[in-house]
């Protein structure tokens, strides 16, 4: 059975949480290994405490670029070199952060189809998606896609498949999985993954108990339990 990754964010509405350092003991505590942040909501400072602390314990570290502009985003992934992220999310000046990340060993992971706004939502047709998920997995030294499915308006659960279907590189699903469906249509996709942030930090997912270890403890309940009848 092919592993799926859970990536909590510590992110609401797509920035950084204040308390991220606070709340990261109750996410390592559900057993998350996969860890990330967004480029805006905290000063570079705490980011940096942040991602030394996550990578202490073990965990995969993931910055998702959510600037639009390209300065902006050149400046996040300057951070995102400094700070020695293992992963890239998101951004899509792909021709300009190519060649700061050669030679890195950070994964990237760019937004494929047009972004627009914040938090950022997905514009398009699901052949225009698809085409620009082929071009960018095309290219050397982009190793997957960050798919924003739940911020398009098209049928999501085709979007998913189709973009999977059509590249051979790894992707993970974005934004707004706030459900049980949801974790299952991102699963029977084929996608690589997913991340939950917002969801989880309001505990919107059903848990016995409160608060954020349980919320991330269900999430991972729910996605072994899709996994499981997907590949039955």
């Amino acid at each position: 059975m092919t592993p799926i990754d859970f990536i909590f964010m510590l992110t609401r509405n797509d920035r950084t949480i204040p308390d991220a350092l606070a709340q990261l003991p109750s996410v390592l505590s559900a057993g998350v290994r996969q860890i990330g942040f967004k480029d805006i909501g905290l000063p570079f400072e705490k980011l940096s405490e942040l991602n030394r602390e996550i990578r202490a314990a073990g965990a995969k570290s993931y910055l998702e670029v959510v600037s639009l502009d390209r300065a902006s985003e050149i400046a996040s992934v300057r951070a995102a070199l400094t700070l020695g992220v293992d992963y890239l999310l998101g951004g899509t000046h792909v021709d300009d952060v190519l060649p700061l990340l050669r030679g890195s060993g950070i994964r990237y992971y760019p937004f494929p189809g047009r972004i627009a706004g914040h938090p950022s939502v997905l514009e398009g047709s699901t052949t225009e998606i698809v085409a620009s998920a082929k071009d960018l997995a095309g290219r050397e030294g982009v190793h997957g896609l960050d798919l924003l499915a739940y911020r398009a308006d098209v049928d999501v659960a085709n979007l998913i498949r189709a973009v999977c279907d059509a590249v051979a590189k790894p992707v993970i699903i974005a934004g707004s999985i706030d459900r049980a469906e949801r974790i299952h249509a991102v699963v029977s996709g084929r996608a690589a993954g997913f991340t939950v942030g917002t969801a989880a930090l309001e505990g919107r997912f059903p848990a016995s108990v409160p608060g954020l270890t349980h919320q991330l403890l269900a999430i991972t309940s729910m996605k072994n339990q899709a996994k499981t009848l997907i590949d039955q």
